[in-house]
């Protein structure tokens, strides 16, 4: 059996752990395995630049961030757009997987690397994607692998903030990624204990948040920690369209909503507010021992459902096991935070503050 391996799109903690899984299955229970990595994602798959992938091969990287197969974001919007030479990335990957005579191909992503599996398999290529990236947002599975450990490293960012804001009376506002959804953000400001957290989900009042802090500080409180999603919006700007959104923030004098917070902080209060981005230590930490049991459990379930034959689905958790999906009921969606989600109602009724 020929096997196509891939990751695509931004690195996350435990990709390493799931293809160690996998391929530690193949070879034990599928017949005459022989897999095939593809370099930098769906490049590699374009460019027909792969390495062969032996039964030892992943051994020692069950601990080790990042994915040794490289990986490059192939944005799936003009995968199936024709080049130059008349032909789409789509076609060619389509080709390639023919050429090489593959049985299947395993894609480890997030939504958009989603999207690619799922227009690979309208096209008649057996794929099974699984559920990569810190963000949580990918539709169907309670949990992403790699959002874990992220969570964790945020949550310690946020946790150890605290320290720093009480010894000099600041507001220090935490920068935790999430363009779109705010699951990493909710997680790390429960566990680290901050005094507010603005999620995409949930725009902002700027004037109603600025007051929140004027009060706390009125009512004695000496410092304040807010965690705020990269994606996080005004209400009014919510309204508006990215470019645009992003075009008035220029003309403003900032770039985020955290340094826009920041400034509207200082303006109220005329306490010292600081900005501290977590950045890629949220995507380059070695995996927790949750995300290595999990892409354990993940990678294998993958090797079943090559060994059964099923195929145009991705691996997911539904109610605490492993299953699985159709690519093409996850392709297109997002996992939003909503106002019933157990954990934003947890944070809600013990003090933290989203800014509404």
């Amino acid at each position: 059996m020929k096997i196509g391996l891939l990751t695509s799109g931004g690195d996350c903690p435990g990709l390493n752990a799931v293809m160690r899984a996998f391929t530690r299955f193949a070879f034990l229970n599928l017949p005459r395995p022989e897999i095939l990595g593809f370099k930098d994602g769906y490049t590699g798959l374009i460019e027909n630049n792969f390495i062969p992938v032996g039964e030892h091969f992943f051994d020692d990287l069950l601990y080790a961030g990042g994915t040794v197969l490289g990986s490059i974001r192939q944005p799936f919007k003009n995968m199936a757009d024709p080049a130059e030479d008349g032909v789409s990335k789509l076609d060619k990957m389509v080709e390639n997987y023919r050429r090489l005579g593959l049985d299947c191909l395993v894609t480890l992503g997030g939504a958009g690397t989603h999207k690619t599996a799922a227009m690979l398999s309208a096209e008649g290529c057996n794929v099974i994607g699984l559920p990569k990236t810190i963000d949580n947002d990918i539709w169907g599975t309670e949990f992403t692998f790699g959002f874990d450990t992220a969570a964790e490293v945020a949550a310690k960012c946020v946790r150890e903030m605290h320290a720093t804001a009480y010894s000099h009376g600041r507001t220090i506002l935490v920068e935790v990624m999430g363009n779109k959804t705010g699951w990493l953000s909710l997680y790390a400001a429960v566990a680290g204990g901050a005094h507010a957290c603005i999620l995409p989900e949930f725009p902002y009042d700027e004037t109603a948040l600025a007051e929140y802090i004027a009060r706390r500080r009125e009512n004695g409180a000496r410092y304040d920690v807010i965690v705020v999603a990269e994606g996080a919006m005004t209400k009014e700007e919510s309204t508006w369209k990215r470019k645009e959104m992003l075009l008035r923030r220029k003309e403003l004098g900032y770039s985020t909503a955290t340094s826009r917070i920041a400034r509207a902080i200082e303006n109220r209060t005329g306490a010292e507010a600081r900005v501290q981005v977590i950045g890629y230590l949220q995507r380059g930490a070695e995996p927790n021992a949750h995300d290595r049991a999990l892409c354990t459990m993940m990678g294998a379930y993958a090797g079943e459902l090559v060994k059964e034959g099923r195929f145009g689905v991705t691996v997911a958790v539904e109610g605490g096991r492993i299953t699985y999906n159709p690519l093409s009921d996850i392709a297109g969606r997002t996992k939003f935070i909503t106002p019933e989600n157990p954990m934003y109602l947890a944070a809600k009724s013990t003090g933290i503050y989203f800014g509404d």
